[in-house]
């Protein structure tokens, strides 16, 4: 089945009791993640539900999901969860902290046959953190429920002053989620819309001096965004104001020099 890279989900989380019974994990409970080599800063996490014969609580594996400690303990993640019809195999915390980079990369596993279906319930979620699927920012925000096809490329950046944390479930396919994910929400963005408009910009304006040039002379982040928003409109390419934004916060000098390259 063909599913989009990512759908909100129509279904709604307890927020507040979630973040309660995560406010009542102690520090000393949180471990790095185990791809060591994906990562800069704290990628950390905290396994509620794992496989039984997994290396280590937050690694994936193959046996019967295991209820951790946390979940035994706190009823208030059941209890958050409660209007989720969802058969979940693994549940995870998973926090990226301030400065934290994910670097590309993709989870072949969840592109088999018959593989799981990856949710993600952002918990706190930072205005300035940026998750990328297929070169899209995905705009999830907390208390939300997103499906998101992960065996895609994906990075996130974490240019806050504050903690991103997500509550991650792997749940077993079924009638009732591959429904949801294929209507979504409304406010589900499309697909592609201004990624592929973005690097089709970037390509016009490495191959034109004079372009490069005036954006390049627009010292002013408003100015300069609102200006290029018109020189692609200009081109009949639209653009996201908010996929600028995050270009932006990778750096004025990294975006100049991308398209000068």
């Amino acid at each position: 089945m063909n599913r989009a890279a990512f759908s909100r989900l129509p279904v709604t989380v307890d927020l507040p009791l979630l973040l309660q019974a995560l406010a009542a994990i102690g520090e000393d409970a949180w471990h790095g993640h185990f791809n060591t080599a994906y990562f800069a800063g704290d990628w950390s996490g905290v396994a509620l539900i794992s496989a039984a014969d997994a290396l280590t609580e937050l690694s994936p594996g193959l046996g019967e999901p295991l209820l951790r400690a946390p979940w035994l303990r706190d009823g208030r993640w059941q209890q958050g969860l409660r209007d989720l019809p969802l058969e979940i195999v693994s549940a995870r915390l998973l926090r990226l902290g301030p400065g934290g980079h994910i670097h590309e990369h993709r989870d072949y596993d969840l592109g088999e046959p018959d593989a799981d279906l990856r949710l993600h319930i952002p918990l706190l979620s930072p205005p300035h953190v940026d998750f990328f699927l297929d070169g899209q920012r995905v705009p999830m925000a907390a208390g939300e429920c997103w499906f998101l096809d992960l065996s895609r490329p994906h990075r996130v950046d974490n240019r806050d002053r504050s903690a991103r944390v997500h509550l991650v479930l792997d749940c077993r396919p079924s009638a009732w989620l591959e429904q949801a994910i294929i209507e979504g929400l409304p406010t589900t963005p499309a697909p592609d819309v201004g990624a592929g408009a973005l690097l089709q910009f970037q390509r016009l304006v490495a191959g034109d001096v004079e372009l490069s040039k005036t954006l390049q002379g627009l010292a002013d982040t408003e100015v300069f965004i609102t200006r290029t928003l018109e020189l692609a409109a200009e081109r009949g390419l639209v653009l996201s104001r908010e996929e600028l934004r995050a270009a932006m916060r990778n750096g004025r000098r990294q975006w100049n020099e991308q398209w000068n390259a």
